[in-house]
């Protein structure tokens, strides 16, 4: 017997209220309920389920050979993922409109035919276009099963006939049940159709990639449990007027989060760039004021990235400080720090602050840059092209050590840096070839050795 029911599910949060409101009672946010029918059968409870469990020690359970993975045919991908595609992993991909989401897994899985079975679910182009893209970009797709499809029953059952290694769905949010009454792309709808197809993955092996549309805000649209239910959430980043993307891992079950992996849009699709450092280096005639280069770490990559500071009077009583990549509350906390610590004072000056390449720079390592090159501003002297640094600052004024401090300074080395201003805490017994390591304990003594 089945039972209907509405409930009022939250578009931000996946929250649910029998009542509707018109803000949501989980998350707080305003005009976010819409009405959906849940269908639940009494017989079981609303629950589902296979064969009943059993209970098994850990030490006995079967893990097969150790760490496989297939290699996707794009070196930068398989470094995001950790190291290659595992089998029966279920991966979300997300990102703005047109930034190459379709493209780069269409040739993903051209490369993967040549030796796994691949089924690429669309919902919402036509097979006409998807083999226009394929034969725009040049790829040898013949060995790619095709199928436009949007209701979950019907591609689970053809992917249970066609037994696909690689499963692609594009995208989750066009996907439907018939089990819910509600519209394509609801809260209800892209739990529930995104629940079947992980069941499927996890229960055949297939390697599954969907899809996912993002809000205004750069979020991924539906409910937060999407991102807890897959196994790893990566994030496509990137200007769409620039050549560049970004592929972020923001979760992977697999491999280290954080990962970075980068790639050029050219005519013929997306090809990985082996050299990331080298396109985020501005190579200056001359060197110019508040300019300095940072060796940041994303994930287990080290990675120069060039900041840019502008200081200049204030004609505001209240004098901005604007960030572009970095955090503007811990820019305040910094230049504070300078004045008391440093006996630079910059409270009477606009202070703009740019990480070239529209790189984010989460971690704290970019501090020390940050001050020197707002400093370089400030007094009008260029800094010397060949020098890079890194270092969190402390507001008592120290310099603390930062993670992997050598691959760091290997990185600067292995593209021609010859001094580096470091934490005392990071610098190295013996240092890299070529490149002089000056370790600092205390704002004042770095800046000193500028």
């Amino acid at each position: 017997m089945a039972k209907n029911r509405t409930l009022y599910v939250c578009n931000e949060c996946g929250g649910q209220t029998p009542k509707w409101a018109g803000q949501c009672p989980a998350c707080g946010a305003w005009n976010t309920l819409s009405a959906t029918v849940e269908t639940r059968d009494t017989r079981t409870g609303g629950m589902t389920g296979g064969a009943d469990g059993q209970v098994t020690a850990l030490g006995e359970v079967a893990v097969g050979a150790e760490n496989p993975r297939w290699a996707t045919g794009s070196a930068e991908l398989d470094h995001v993922l950790g190291g290659g595609l595992v089998p029966g992993s279920v991966t979300l991909l997300g990102g703005d409109p047109g930034i190459g989401k379709s493209t780069l897994l269409l040739q993903t899985v051209a490369s993967l035919a040549r030796e796994q079975s691949v089924l690429y679910v669309t919902g919402e182009e036509s097979p006409q276009q998807v083999g226009l893209r394929a034969r725009r970009l040049g790829l040898e797709a013949d060995a790619v099963r095709l199928l436009a499809e949007t209701r979950v029953e019907a591609i689970t059952e053809t992917a249970r006939g066609e037994r696909p290694g690689v499963l692609v769905v594009d995208s989750i949010q066009t996907i439907f049940t018939e089990a819910l009454t509600s519209a394509p792309g609801s809260v209800a709808q892209v739990r529930e159709a995104a629940a079947a197809l992980v069941r499927f993955a996890k229960e055949t092996g297939a390697a599954l990639f969907l899809v996912g549309h993002v809000t205004k805000e750069g979020q991924l649209a539906g409910p937060r449990v999407l991102e807890h239910m897959v196994d790893a959430v990566l994030y496509f980043e990137g200007d769409g007027s620039g050549p560049y993307r970004v592929i972020r891992a923001m979760k992977n079950r697999f491999g280290a989060a954080n990962e970075l992996g980068i790639f050029a849009m050219t005519e013929h699709g997306l090809r990985e760039v082996s050299n990331p450092s080298a396109i985020f280096l501005s190579r200056h005639g001359d060197p110019i004021p508040g300019s300095l280069i940072l060796v940041t770490r994303e994930g287990t990559r080290p990675l120069l990235v060039e900041v840019q500071a502008l200081v200049d009077e204030s004609q505001l009583g209240n004098p901005r400080r604007v960030t572009l990549g970095l955090d503007g509350n811990r820019l305040a906390m910094l230049l504070a720090v300078l004045h008391r610590h440093g006996g630079v004072m910059t409270g009477d000056q606009d202070v703009f602050v740019n990480v070239v390449g529209g790189v984010r720079v989460t971690e704290t390592a970019a501090d020390l840059p940050v001050l020197l090159a707002v400093l370089s501003s400030l007094r009008d002297r260029a800094l010397p092209a060949d020098l890079a640094a890194f270092g969190e600052v402390g507001l008592a004024g120290e310099i603390r050590p930062v993670p992997n401090g050598p691959d760091r300074l290997r990185e600067a080395a292995r593209h021609g840096f010859t001094r580096a201003i470091v934490p005392r805490g990071n610098a190295p017994k013996q240092a890299p070839a070529g490149l002089e390591v000056v370790g600092v304990d205390r704002l004042h003594e770095a800046l000193d050795a500028l």
